[in-house]
């Protein structure tokens, strides 16, 4: 039968002679036996042994978790409840990994658009990025509830166009200007503005909000802070009103 030394068990897997030894340390890979010179001999059973150790590690299982599988009667019940914590482990690393990716991917789309850069520029965009999913969330309210709105238009025009009959359109105008003043109502109690002159986070009057240019990021606007009148970044501000 043959037997390895530390450094062959070593090479055959992988490893480090210094892992070897540590392993020997934690009780986990005890050598078969040791020479006449004092030296660690491992087993073909050892190696084999030793494998399994470097395939859990690999699959990211502590030591600890390890030793306490090897020496089980029955590990095959315990080494699937560790594999399986193990895989949520990791896909909530990769969860967390891809939304930083995100973030940084956003930061430098937001830099391209930026003409005076600064330390505060990176501040606002780490407000709005904070906000963004908020942001979504209202804008996919206003979407849904704004579909039936625009089914019942169209049908009203088809109507009015190919059959004459005109008064569910005149009808559908009780209905729009109620809901324009709802949502449009709802929408600016939500959101805030950062201003690109000072940086402050402020929130303009519902008249100029409703009424001035804008972009699905941004509005025209008078900074309440400092003056300044031009684009403001839009984002979510409902916690920062409720704080208020």
């Amino acid at each position: 039968m043959s037997k390895y030394t530390t450094g062959e068990i070593a090479k055959l897997c992988g490893v480090s002679v210094r892992t070897v030894q540590y392993y020997d340390s934690r009780n986990i890979l005890v050598p078969s036996e040791l020479s006449e010179g004092g030296r660690r001999l491992y087993s073909e059973q050892d190696l084999k042994r030793m494998k399994i150790i470097c395939f859990l590690r690999d699959a990211g299982i502590s030591i600890n978790n390890i030793g306490e599988l090897l020496s089980e009667d029955d590990p095959g019940s315990v080494i699937s409840v560790l594999l399986e914590q193990q895989e949520q482990a990791l896909r909530e690393e990769v969860s967390e990994r891809q939304e930083k990716l995100a973030i940084l991917d956003g930061i430098k789309r937001e830099l391209r658009g930026i003409d005076n850069f600064s330390v505060e520029s990176i501040g606002d965009i780490a407000y709005a990025m904070e906000n963004k999913k908020n942001m979504q969330k209202l804008h996919a309210i206003l979407l849904i509830t704004g579909i039936p709105l625009g089914i019942i238009q169209w049908t009203s025009i088809v109507l009015w166009i190919t059959m004459g009959i005109w008064w569910p359109f005149a009808a559908y105008w009780f209905v729009a200007i109620p809901y324009a003043v709802w949502v449009s109502n709802f929408y600016f109690k939500r959101v805030v503005y950062i201003c690109p002159q000072c940086h402050e986070v402020f929130k303009p009057n519902f008249k100029e909000a409703f009424w001035t240019r804008h972009t699905p990021t941004l509005r025209k606007l008078t900074c309440t802070c400092c003056g300044y009148h031009g684009f403001c970044v839009e984002t979510y501000g409902k916690e920062e009103k409720e704080n208020g």
